[in-house]
């Protein structure tokens, strides 16, 4: 069963506030950072969370993979949550899932650089979003990903021109 945008981003902040108990101030990725920022119904039907962790990304062995791994996984089964997938990095509960990657590896797979990343706080909670540039940059690393592709739809290509549309409108270049 798909969640709304209402109830995965709620359960987000929820999660959110914990991390930031640990003193982990996490990004939000995926369809559900991109409908908080844009406010486009984008459908998310998990939420991708990614904290600090190993820089080479899939190529890092999974227990290595995300920093303070052993701090996330007591907090997401305090919360209720069964890890589900440790290569994904992957929670469920109740129809939620979560998944946790390592936001180190966006600077060489997206070129976005982790100091440009928005600081949001709400509800007061603290999280990092990418800006619309940073997302145009990451979705269309990711499309070059024929796994990705195959298993999405090719919906980041719709999400690609529409940040592209966005980006002009705003009076910036793209290439």
């Amino acid at each position: 069963m798909a969640e709304s945008y209402y109830t995965l981003f709620n359960e987000f902040l929820k999660i959110c506030k914990q991390l930031n108990s640990i003193n982990i101030t996490p990004t939000l990725m995926g369809s559900l950072g991109l409908q908080y920022l844009t406010d486009e119904n984008w459908i998310p039907s998990d939420i991708d969370i990614h904290v600090e962790g190993d820089p080479r990304g899939w190529e890092a062995p999974d227990e290595d993979r995300i920093y303070n791994w052993d701090a996330i996984l007591t907090l997401m089964l305090n919360l209720g949550y069964e890890l589900v997938d440790i290569h994904e990095h992957e929670f469920h509960n109740k129809g939620i899932s979560v998944e946790y990657g390592a936001v180190n590896t966006l600077p060489e797979f997206a070129k976005v650089e982790l100091n440009d990343l928005s600081l949001i706080e709400e509800s007061g909670v603290k999280f990092y979003l990418p800006t619309l540039r940073q997302y145009l940059n990451i979705y269309q690393a990711s499309s070059k990903d024929s796994y990705r592709n195959d298993n999405n739809n090719f919906k980041d290509f719709r999400k690609i021109e529409y940040l592209i549309k966005q980006l002009k409108i705003d009076g910036e270049s793209v290439s």
